[in-house]
């Protein structure tokens, strides 16, 4: 959440809505983000328009499949951070909802029906269990990951800025975050107003998730 104020300021600035991914991840201040000190930051966001979907409450990684429908994944906060659990479909569905449970805590309003595994690690058996609790998986395309998880060392923000103005196509869905505690460059406060810039100069515009059929 280091950067969170800036991306929202950028987002109002230039007119776009986003879609933001929810897990009570720790802040640098050492709160947690769906902690009702970030209260007033998600009503704000709920006001804009934006749309919101689950992270995992405690973010929890996908591992590799487990016997009989289950799954193994490990979260990276909460009572058992760092612990590999066997998840049925029922409990990963909770961990799924429990951010939506939060999130209507906070703002009096639910989540989008969708959801984003961290780290992008799925299987078809993870996703169809998001699925039969009532959530669809949103992935984001190659060009989409814009780096903010790399090393400012080898992938410096420049660098970055080129690559996703030139190389996002029509109908991507693009992802970045609120902060990272490894980057030592801020990707935020450097790239994300002038690529949205660069983008509406190739005739983009942007949607929130999920995509509608048109």
């Amino acid at each position: 959440m280091s950067v969170a104020s800036i991306v929202a300021d950028v987002l109002n600035r230039q007119h776009v809505k986003a879609t933001f991914f929810l897990a009570n991840e720790k802040t640098h201040r050492g709160d947690f983000s769906l902690d009702d000190s970030w209260k007033s930051y998600w009503q704000d966001r709920v006001r804009e328009g934006h749309h919101f979907g689950s992270h995992t409450f405690d973010h929890v990684y996908f591992v590799k499949d487990g016997p009989v429908g289950e799954i193994y994944a490990k979260p990276q906060f909460g009572p058992k951070a760092g612990v590999m659990i066997l998840y049925k479909e029922v409990t990963y569905c909770r961990e799924i909802r429990r951010v939506d449970d939060r999130f209507k805590e906070l703002t009096s309003t639910s989540l989008q029906k969708i959801w984003r595994a961290p780290g992008g690690k799925t299987s078809p058996r993870s996703i169809q269990m998001g699925d039969q609790c009532g959530y669809q998986h949103i992935a984001w395309n190659p060009a989409g990951f814009l780096g903010d998880e790399l090393s400012s060392r080898t992938h410096p923000n420049q660098m970055l800025l080129d690559k996703a103005s030139s190389e996002i196509r029509d109908g991507d869905i693009t992802m970045a975050h609120l902060g990272i505690w490894s980057r030592k460059d801020p990707w935020a406060p450097a790239v994300l107003e002038q690529l949205i810039i660069n983008l509406k100069n190739r005739g983009f515009c942007f949607a929130t998730l999920p995509k509608l059929d048109k």
